[in-house]
């Protein structure tokens, strides 16, 4: 089964509001540029209007999205924690290593003691 792109759930939708509305396509002022003219709407809709069903629209999509992702197993954090875990311990004893062979240099020469 194909998924939905969001643009065709979003025509899907344009298309299911103009059939509630009658049929009627909302009017949008045109973009300006090259000698046009914003046109003014016979009657804009109020906060309430325009916000109501796209309210919670985000939420329900990220749910959404968040039933797509293939979450990981118990086994598989382990191992993750695992190799962070070893991957710090391994960083922490380089920079340990590096301090220790640098610490003469800057006590004598960059000090001066």
């Amino acid at each position: 089964m194909a998924r939905e792109t969001r643009r065709q759930r979003r025509d899907a939708r344009r298309a299911a509001g103009q059939q509630a509305a009658g049929g009627a396509i909302a009017a949008r002022a045109p973009r300006l540029g090259a000698g046009r003219a914003p046109v003014a709407e016979e009657a804009a809709p109020s906060l309430a209007q325009r916000v109501g069903p796209r309210r919670f629209a985000f939420v329900r999509e990220s749910w959404g999205e968040l039933k797509k992702v293939e979450w990981p197993g118990r086994a598989q954090v382990v191992q993750g924690t695992i190799v962070v875990l070893i991957a710090c311990a391994i960083v922490g004893v380089f920079l340990y290593g590096a301090d220790q062979a640098i610490r003469p240099f800057v006590k004598h020469v960059l000090l001066g003691q």
